[in-house]
C-alpha cells in the first residue's frame, strides 16, 4: 500500500495530450511537459494503475472501410426493454457509439451502407421492444475531448470520495484499488479477505 498524491498539473497536462491523440509518442509528451520521457511512461503507468486511464483505443473511420454513411438513430423503447434494445444495437457491427437517455430512449451513431438503414434496424424491431425510430444523416462531426483541472479527480473505491491528498492505493490480487483513508483502507482489506478463494 503506497500514499497516492493528488494528481498534479502535470499528470493532466498529460492526459489532456493523450486524449487529443492517444498514439503520440512519449518523447513528444515529454517536450510538452517538461519532463524527461521515462517519467511521461512512469505517471501514464501509475494513472493506469489507478484507473484514471482504462485503455488506449483506436478511432477507426468506419465510412473509408465501409463505403457507408454516417447516421444517428433514435430509437423510442417499449417500458422495461431499453437495456436490451441499447445491447443489440451496440453488437450491431455498423453502431459505433450507443447512448441510453434518462426517458428510456436509446441513440445510436453508425456507418450504415448506403439505402441500407432499415435492413440494418430490421432484426432489432423485430425481436421487439422497439415504438419507432428515427434516422438522421450525420452532416458534419466535432469531438473536442478536455481534461478540466478542477473537476478532475480519482473517486475512492469504498465510499465514492474525491481521493486527497491522504489518499492509497491498495494491491488486491493484482488489482490496485484507490482508497481515500486508512478507515476506507482497513474496510476494502477486510472485505476482500473475508472472500473465499476461488468464489464469485
Amino acid at each position: 500500500m503506497v500514499a497516492m498524491p493528488d494528481l498534479d498539473e502535470t499528470d493532466l497536462q498529460i492526459l489532456r495530450l493523450l486524449v487529443a491523440n492517444a498514439r503520440r509518442p512519449y518523447s513528444e509528451i515529454a517536450d510538452r511537459v517538461g519532463v524527461s520521457p521515462p517519467t511521461v511512461s512512469d505517471r501514464i503507468d501509475r494513472l493506469e494503475e489507478l484507473g484514471v486511464i482504462e485503455r488506449f483505443t483506436l478511432d477507426v473511420d468506419r465510412e473509408t472501410l465501409d463505403a457507408g454513411i454516417e447516421v444517428l438513430v433514435e430509437v423510442e423503447t417499449e417500458p422495461g426493454a431499453t437495456a436490451r434494445v441499447a445491447e443489440d444495437l451496440a453488437h450491431r457491427n455498423v453502431v459505433e457509439h450507443t447512448y441510453t437517455t434518462a426517458d428510456g430512449a436509446v441513440l445510436a451513431y453508425a456507418t450504415v451502407p448506403k439505402d441500407d438503414v432499415a435492413d440494418v434496424m430490421a432484426p432489432i424491431v423485430e425481436d421487439g421492444g422497439v415504438r419507432s425510430y428515427d434516422v438522421r444523416l450525420v452532416a458534419e462531426e466535432q469531438w473536442t475531448p478536455a481534461v478540466a483541472g478542477t473537476a478532475f479527480g480519482v473517486e475512492c473505491a469504498v465510499c465514492g470520495e474525491p481521493i486527497g491528498s491522504q489518499g492509497q492505493t491498495v494491491d488486491l490480487d493484482d488489482v490496485v484499488e484507490a482508497v481515500c483513508s486508512t478507515e476506507c483502507r482497513e474496510q476494502l482489506t477486510a472485505s476482500s479477505s473475508a472472500v473465499p478463494a476461488g468464489s464469485s
